[in-house]
């Protein structure tokens, strides 16, 4: 059976948010990880022993807790900006907390955290494209020399009065909605398409990330839209990135031969019901070239936005070893579930 860890209890979310003094951010996400009794001390060999391990976390907190240079594969899909609350408690006022302290920029994704907002919720899309990046340099240190890190991405249009919904996406499901007000200003303009996925790439290349891929993923079946005055969107987009060295050329784990039969950067596959509650699941399909390519046998396959546990399942069937976290207790909860279902098939 994988050997996998959830956390029995989780903390109360706040109702209100207050503005106060920063502490130290690696005293923060060690204490929050304590708190939590997620992860132990555990020494690198330690470590080289975890077949499968699953977390409710933030990834901000878990990714520091890593060892160096233990991950081979970093696979994931992180929440897209302005679409979905997954059930969480948001600070909507947070805009204005920022404003009344008159400093200039944008907001730590610490401060933004514990001030009460949630990622991908942010009031304007350059703060969700700093704090994504923000997040992921902190991937740098666990993913070896020669790893590899794959993010799909979708993208938003904008709206001065956008909605948001716990689950679906933009525009679209029929549960209960809620309305918010974004301001407008720059390329944040009615019916602009905001390429987020493009400044988001350009933002990890300005930190020294190496580009390989732009991935796009057709997705035939998508549903009808309402709009008559444009095309529907029917792709997203999945950027394959390497570390930068010092110097020289990027050298890193890849065998071409795992990837689909054409080998081109367009593939083709249905989007798939969610599952658990949750609408955004990777096709297996779609991701099992991406592991098949991007990681050796037996090595590490992370997903720090995990959901419910898709990667994971998918790299333990590989002869991976998964691991993982999500911030959503509930998809952590199921997605243990799913290893215990399918034990059989997740040891590493």
């Amino acid at each position: 059976m994988p050997r996998v860890r959830i956390p029995l209890q989780t903390k109360s979310k706040p109702t209100k948010h207050r503005l106060g003094p920063r502490r130290k951010r690696t005293d923060v996400r060690k204490t929050r990880v304590r708190e939590s009794g997620l992860i132990g001390s555990s020494s690198h060999e330690e470590w080289k022993e975890r077949n499968h391990y699953l977390v409710h976390a933030d990834a901000y907190d878990f990714l520091p807790t890593l060892p160096t240079n233990s991950v081979d594969l970093i696979l994931t899909s992180p929440p897209y900006w302005g679409q979905r609350s997954y059930g969480m408690q948001h600070n909507w006022e947070i805009l204005s907390d920022w404003i009344a302290l008159r400093t200039p920029g944008i907001p730590t994704y610490e401060w933004y955290r514990e001030n009460g907002g949630v990622l991908g919720l942010e009031p304007l899309p350059d703060w969700y494209i700093a704090h994504l990046i923000e997040i992921f340099e902190l991937a740098r240190v666990p993913l070896k020399p020669d790893g590899n890190l794959w993010i799909n991405l979708g993208d938003t249009y904008f709206a001065r009065w956008s909605s948001i919904r716990d689950n679906g996406r933009q525009g679209l499901a029929e549960e209960e909605r809620f309305r918010r007000k974004t301001p407008m200003g720059g390329y944040r303009q009615e019916k602009q398409l905001l390429l987020i996925p493009s400044r988001f790439a350009i933002g990890m290349q300005d930190r020294r990330w190496i580009l390989r891929n732009d991935l796009i993923w057709h997705k035939p079946n998508v549903p009808p839209r309402p709009e008559k005055d444009r095309l529907k969107l029917a792709h997203e987009h999945f950027f394959h990135f390497v570390k930068r060295p010092k110097e020289g050329r990027a050298k890193y784990f890849y065998d071409l031969k795992q990837a689909e039969t054409h080998a081109t950067d367009v593939v083709t596959y249905n989007v798939q019901p969610g599952e658990d509650e949750h609408t955004a699941t990777f096709p297996p399909k779609l991701i099992e070239p991406r592991i098949l390519s991007s990681s050796p046998i037996g090595g590490v396959v992370l997903d720090p936005f995990c959901g419910t546990g898709r990667t994971l399942l998918v790299a333990a069937k590989n002869g991976r070893k998964g691991w993982g976290c999500d911030l959503v207790a509930s998809y952590a909860l199921n997605a243990k579930q799913a290893f215990t279902e399918n034990g059989s098939n997740g040891e590493a």
